[in-house]
């Protein structure tokens, strides 16, 4: 179960609300040649504990928002595990401005694999301990980039696992 972040005009996601079929012909045309989309691999629901000390099933934490906003695309469609969820821009703009605050330091301090592992949070690596958060720490500067870029130039970000 791969995460992906992909940065679009706010023109493009009303065009998914009209036909969520072109969402899929992005997403699976060839993601090697999308530079919007960003694949944080199996680092997701680690990324989610870091910032909320919750998984995914429990957390109604805000910064889950950054991954799963609850906002479906369409409700019905199925990107290999479940809908898009979608942040319009100024939504966008207030989550990086808030996760951007946040240091590689700060999550070293919340990562707890032993809760992790207890929890079942995915994709339970936990035991492999400083590689596994050296892991999250860098899907997590990349979804931080992902997300000032977006931010910068007034785009939604859609999110989904696949």
């Amino acid at each position: 179960m791969i995460g992906n972040l992909l940065r679009v005009k706010e023109s493009e996601l009303e065009e998914y609300f009209r036909d969520s079929t072109l969402l899929e012909a992005i997403i699976y045309k060839d993601e090697s040649d999308n530079e919007n989309l960003t694949d944080i691999d199996k680092a997701w629901e680690g990324i989610i504990f870091l910032l909320t000390g919750e998984g995914i099933a429990s957390s109604e934490h805000r910064l889950t928002r950054i991954l799963f906003s609850g906002q479906f695309i369409d409700e019905e469609q199925d990107l290999g595990y479940g809908p898009a969820h979608f942040l319009r821009p100024d939504e966008v703009l207030e989550l990086s401005e808030e996760i951007s605050k946040i240091t590689i330091e700060d999550l070293k301090q919340r990562f707890d694999p032993e809760k992790m592992s207890e929890e079942g949070i995915y994709p339970e690596i936990w035991d492999e301990e400083e590689d596994a958060f050296n892991y999250l720490a860098e899907e997590f500067i990349a979804v931080q980039k992902t997300f000032a870029e977006a931010a910068s130039n007034g785009e939604a970000i859609i999110t989904f696992i696949n």
